[in-house]
């Protein structure tokens, strides 16, 4: 959990309101009338509560509701006596949930003995999903590449280096290793140059798979903490799509470089490894994020520099083996 969202789990008493406005059961809408008049209905009213002779609540209002019934009519008549409370235990985060599930304009806070304690309404859940949203979009580009951007905003030049560096060599080694089996399949190159043209294809398609999972898989840990259970229910999916995008892509780019150079021996080729390496692709983003969680690290962090890395060797790996085994 980091510090910008630790708000989200402050006891929700912290933002509920306490101008609640609450009328007595046995009040006719006269009395009601005459209570709201004499003590104000507060900041901002959208429900009027209604509790009993021992302050517990009883039944909500909508305001239409009240002003449109008989001046001589018992509250507890026409009140809504089904009413979602939240208890004064819950956080910020329980608050917004229940927003979202039953979609009402306001909830009041409730103690253990059903007593209004408190007032939240939908502002908060507005607020929270505009804060969350601007903020999360900025993090997820930066936190794709591997550091935070609390932790290089405002930094030195030195502290963001220290941040930033250490996951680029991530990319370097993997870099150095591509290129060390490029040139270990020097001769494989030599005798069909085509290779070479479908390479950078193979390896962005590989990266933006993998790029894919690896967000899909750290939304969902999010949610859930990584189980044996959850990593095989997981890894079917994955792996059912992966198959799926690696036939669908690789079909495509096979034909291409066949129709465009007459090769179907490429095509083939550059066909089959879209397939495995979309595979592997899929396989690294899902389990990479996964790892990290299961060890305590933050996947949102380590999670980019790692997969690409894995991800580009055996794609090259893949992509060249192949070849070098069907000529």
């Amino acid at each position: 959990m980091t510090h910008e969202t630790d708000h989200l789990h402050q006891p929700v008493l912290a933002v509920a309101r306490k101008d609640v406005a609450t009328l007595r059961q046995d009040f006719s809408v006269q009395q009601a009338l005459d209570t709201i008049r004499q003590r104000g209905v507060g900041e901002k009213i959208v429900y009027f509560y209604v509790v009993d002779a021992d302050d517990r609540l009883a039944g909500v209002l909508p305001t239409r509701r009240l002003l449109t019934a008989p001046l001589e009519q018992r509250l507890s008549d026409f009140m809504l006596t089904r009413v979602v409370a939240i208890p004064q235990t819950a956080t910020v985060l329980e608050a917004c949930e229940a927003f979202v599930l039953h979609k009402f304009l306001a909830f009041p806070v409730v103690d253990e003995r059903r007593r209004i304690v408190g007032v939240v309404d939908v502002g908060l859940l507005t607020d929270e999903a505009f804060d969350i949203a601007e903020r999360e979009q900025t993090e997820a580009l930066f936190e794709s590449i591997g550091f935070r951007v609390s932790q290089v905003r405002d930094a030195s030049p030195v502290r963001a280096f220290r941040f930033r560096f250490p996951w680029l060599l991530a990319t370097i080694g993997s870099g150095t290793l591509c290129a060390f089996l490029a040139s270990a399949y020097e001769v494989t190159l030599a005798k069909s140059i085509v290779l070479a043209f479908f390479l950078t294809m193979v390896l962005v398609l590989a990266e933006s798979v993998s790029i894919q999972s690896m967000t899909v898989t750290i939304q969902a840990l999010r949610v859930a903490p990584p189980t044996f259970g959850w990593y095989a229910r997981a890894f079917r999916r994955e792996a059912g799509t992966a198959v799926l995008l690696g036939t669908a892509c690789g079909t495509v780019v096979g034909l291409i470089a066949w129709l465009w150079r007459g090769a179907g021996f490429v095509g083939f080729v550059t066909g089959a490894s879209i397939l495995l390496a979309l595979c592997a692709a899929c396989f690294f983003g899902l389990s990479v994020p996964a790892l990290l969680h299961a060890l305590k690290l933050d996947p949102k962090i380590a999670a980019g520099p790692v997969n690409l890395a894995f991800t580009d060797v055996f794609t090259l790996l893949c992509y060249f083996s192949l070849a070098a085994f069907l000529l």
